[in-house]
């Protein structure tokens, strides 16, 4: 058993890893929503790992979805247990509307295929069923409604609810599918699995940092957008129509080049470009392959077109 947060995270990794994906760094960093971005082809996956899923906030969960909609991936919770029990295999949990999994939950899914197939919910452990099978094979028989609520042990109203897609226990399904002698249970994707509605994109940080105002009031001057993020080694996602960057802020001094390890680390597994603007020009052009450019410099860019020539200059390769 994984006794503890360091060893479930890399073991996490390294799952990843033999599954295929490219995998930032650990991202130590203090304060950041999330531990890991993994990508493999076209999918991405921001997630956070913990010992105990009930420390997981409700701050992160937000910041870490968002970040997740704005790169065009999905965010998810590694834990161990809740506070109470250890976390089933099979089941996905959730708490904030992200989905959380056990290791071993992770592990069939990824090295050998397994879905889960049950969600946890207020109330005990649900499974999806096939709502248009359901209802095709209950007509097609001329099952009424009353007479398959009388098997499941549930009303009518359930009955047409379950075949407009709401979920329903376990037990309820089980005697659903023997009575029909059908398979109705579906299989789950856990990274696709949202207990709520998304969120909208990242257009409420509020960010009282006077350097950061300054950076990005500049950058939206030359024409580029600038999403604040919050609790994320970078502080913008810069978007145009033909280009996305990682923006980071960061003051000279040590945390720089810590930043730009963190940030370096994501730029290479989303396959953006990064960026690290900083408050003054101390001669450092590059750190960890990561452009940087003095808030001066970007003062007298009057072009955006200027910022990437900068960026592509200082790119090493």
């Amino acid at each position: 058993m994984i006794k503890n947060r360091e060893k479930l995270l890399e073991d996490v990794r390294n799952l990843l890893i033999e599954c295929g994906f490219y995998v930032t760094d650990p991202i130590s960093l203090k304060g950041i929503s999330f531990d890991l971005i993994a990508r493999r082809d076209d999918q991405l996956l921001i997630l956070k790992v913990l010992q105990n899923m009930d420390a997981f906030s409700k701050e992160d969960a937000e910041q870490m979805r968002k970040l997740a909609s704005a790169l065009g991936g999905h965010s998810a919770v590694i834990a161990l247990r809740s506070s109470s029990k250890k976390l089933g295999e099979g089941i996905i949990y959730s708490r904030f509307g992200t989905p959380i999994l056990s290791f071993d939950t992770l592990n069939e899914y990824l090295r050998e295929g397994v879905p889960p197939f049950i969600f946890a919910a207020p109330g005990g452990l649900y499974v999806k069923i096939d709502s248009d099978l359901l209802r095709n094979i209950r007509r097609a028989r001329n099952i009424s409604l009353g007479t398959l609520a009388e098997i499941a042990g549930v009303s009518r109203k359930a009955i047409q609810m379950y075949e407009e897609g709401m979920g329903t226990m376990i037990e309820i399904a089980m005697k659903m599918e023997e009575f029909l002698s059908e398979p109705l249970v579906l299989p789950l994707n856990p990274f696709e699995y949202s207990a709520s509605e998304s969120l909208p994109l990242m257009d409420d940080f509020v960010d009282d940092d006077m350097l950061h105002e300054d950076i990005f009031r500049m950058l939206k001057t030359i024409g580029y957008s600038v999403l604040p993020t919050a609790r994320c080694p970078f502080e913008a996602i810069t978007t145009d129509e033909k280009i996305m960057l990682l923006t980071g802020v960061e003051r000279y001094g040590p945390m720089l080049e810590k930043k730009a390890n963190a940030v370096a680390s994501i730029s290479k597994v989303v396959e953006k470009k990064a960026v690290i603007i900083t408050d003054k020009d101390a001669h450092v052009k590059s750190l960890r392959k990561t452009p940087v450019i003095a808030r001066d410099e970007l003062a007298h860019v009057k072009e955006k077109e200027k910022v990437l020539d900068l960026i592509k200059e200082r790119s090493e390769d």
